[in-house]
């Protein structure tokens, strides 16, 4: 029998928060590696060069910049994202008259992902907000758009943002947040879902039982096509946050269209490789870690 809902709610947030830790400790180097190179693409050759020079600049440290943070952002995003996606599951079922319980289609499943991406970007943009502009802070020096000697701490950008924004200064980059996340999770749980389907068809087993490899797998392929479909709305999105840091950054349009006509179209794909040699490892341990925890719980409370 299917646990109390309120059970069911707290089972789905505890796992996401489990799914988005693990995505973090498996990423957190190739994920500012491809911040750096989406706010200072000139300076950096390509992905091997942004990687050496950010060790011999601040050593192995500069490469974990802003994990706190994107703990926080990843755990929130992800606690919110993986208890909104049950929610919205019931939402859509509601909507097409299905019976609760009903098992969707994995398109349907796309749908409620997407929906539930909404509620997950109010959750994230002001951690990302807070790691976007740690990640890239040297650069933001090295290039004189703010003073050096800026302590570069978690608190200190936090106290920064209160300061110069107010509260609201944390939502620098909603809207392009929201833009990304919205058609991004659609992707994100429609190709996790018929990647599983797939291999449960081959197999001649369920979803539930294709293998750990073949669920990292697929959360790998999910975390592909979401971010080969968002990339240069997420590029958008991190140079509106880091700028910001400066003084007030254009919104989101004036700010796409100022880097293709200053820098060109291909400035909006700059730190793509880091990010796809990173989707792999740490969207497949997040979905690993997601189910497992979620499938431990469901089993202690007795669901079937």
């Amino acid at each position: 029998m299917a646990p109390h809902p309120v059970i069911q709610a707290v089972i789905d947030f505890s796992a996401g928060a489990a799914g988005g830790t693990a995505c973090v400790l498996s990423g957190q180097p190739f994920d500012t590696a491809k911040v750096k190179m989406q706010t200072f693409p000139s300076m950096y050759r390509g992905f091997i060069h942004c990687f050496i020079s950010t060790f011999k600049q601040v050593g192995l440290r500069g490469l974990y910049k802003g994990t706190t943070p994107a703990l926080l952002a990843n755990i929130s995003e992800n606690a919110v994202l993986f208890l909104s996606y049950g929610l919205c599951q019931d939402a859509v079922r509601l909507l097409l008259r299905m019976d609760k319980g009903t098992e969707l289609s994995d398109i349907q499943k796309a749908s409620a992902g997407s929906l539930a991406s909404i509620f997950s970007s109010m959750a994230l943009c002001p951690t990302e907000l807070v790691k976007c502009r740690l990640q890239a802070m040297h650069e933001m020096e090295a290039t004189g758009k703010v003073a050096k000697g800026h302590r570069s701490t978690v608190w200190s950008v936090v106290r920064t943002v209160l300061r110069t924004d107010g509260p609201l200064g944390f939502y620098q980059g909603l809207t392009s947040t929201i833009v990304r996340e919205i058609p991004g999770y659609f992707c994100f749980f429609g190709a996790y879902e018929l990647c599983r389907t797939t291999f449960a068809q081959h197999k001649g087993t369920d979803k539930d039982s294709i293998g750990i490899l073949p669920l990292m797998f697929s959360g790998g392929f999910g975390g592909a096509c979401l971010w080969l479909v968002v990339y240069p709305i997420d590029c958008v999105k991190s140079r509106i946050q880091v700028y910001s840091l400066a003084g007030r950054q254009e919104g989101f349009m004036k700010t796409f269209l100022g880097i293709i006509r200053t820098e060109g179209f291909t400035a909006l794909y700059s730190g793509l490789t880091p990010t796809m040699i990173r989707t792999f490892p740490a969207n497949g341990a997040l979905f690993l870690a997601y189910e497992l925890s979620r499938k431990y719980m469901m089993d202690r409370v007795g669901a079937d």
